[in-house]
């Protein structure tokens, strides 16, 4: 099966790492970097968020201050820190706060992080992504209610949320292995590869989601996939 091309399209992808080191000028340096971007033509900002680090949402209401033009989105974030209906909120503001601009990173992150050290119920995480979207998907278009299924990770019980984005948002699905990458087919708008991810990997993990979103009755040349990559600037030719 034939798939249309989409655009290629570049992101700036910001982490905490330069706050970390204790430089009292970094968060006016990130908000630099993103309105220089946001006015060169970038087409997206990606926030991370790791459970030491900073707030990722926080940090895009800011970025929703200073740019104009590209989506703003997280790469990513996990419904251990927060639960859905937090997820719900914060995405939702961003939508508002920067004119329907917000796209959201979705992936299961380091879960030995919030299960071992910070005492957070795990699970399955495939399990508790899969309900994510599908409470997120039914909280952002009317009625505005969702219920999780019974024996579900998150237990939520027709819960009406009174603050939605402006439209119904992409969600990203960050995926390696097989059954992540058939999730993201079925339910997701495209697949994130972290940084580590091969070529040839890549030409194992496009068709098999892919092909989950033509059994779900999905179009899978609509999958959006995102390679993090790292560029490095030097003045040394």
């Amino acid at each position: 099966m034939s798939t249309p091309q989409r655009r290629l399209q570049y992101a700036l992808d910001l982490s905490h790492h330069a706050w970390a080191r204790g430089d009292p000028a970094a968060p006016t340096r990130t908000l630099q970097t993103a309105r220089a971007a946001d006015q060169a033509g970038i087409d997206a900002i990606w926030v991370s968020e790791d459970p030491e680090g900073w707030d990722a949402f926080a940090l895009l209401g800011a970025l929703a201050n200073v740019t104009t033009r590209c989506e703003l989105g997280t790469s990513v974030t996990s419904p251990w820190p927060r639960n859905p209906n937090l997820l719900a909120a914060s995405v939702s503001t961003l939508d508002q706060l920067s004119g329907g601009r917000a796209v959201l990173g979705l992936g299961r992150g380091q879960v030995e992080w919030h299960r071992d050290a910070l005492g957070v119920e795990a699970g399955s995480p495939l399990t508790a992504l899969r309900e994510t979207i599908s409470l997120l998907r039914a909280w952002w278009q009317p009625p505005h209610r969702a219920s999780s299924p019974p024996e579900s990770h998150f237990r939520i019980r027709d819960w009406e949320r009174s603050v939605a984005p402006l439209h119904p948002l992409p969600i990203y699905l960050a995926a390696a292995g097989p059954r992540t990458l058939a999730l993201a087919g079925e339910m997701a708008d495209g697949v994130i590869f972290n940084v580590l991810t091969s070529e040839a990997a890549m030409r194992n993990a496009i068709p098999l989601a892919r092909q989950a979103a033509a059994a779900a009755g999905r179009d899978p040349g609509a999958l959006a996939f995102v390679l993090r990559t790292e560029v490095v600037l030097t003045d040394d030719d």
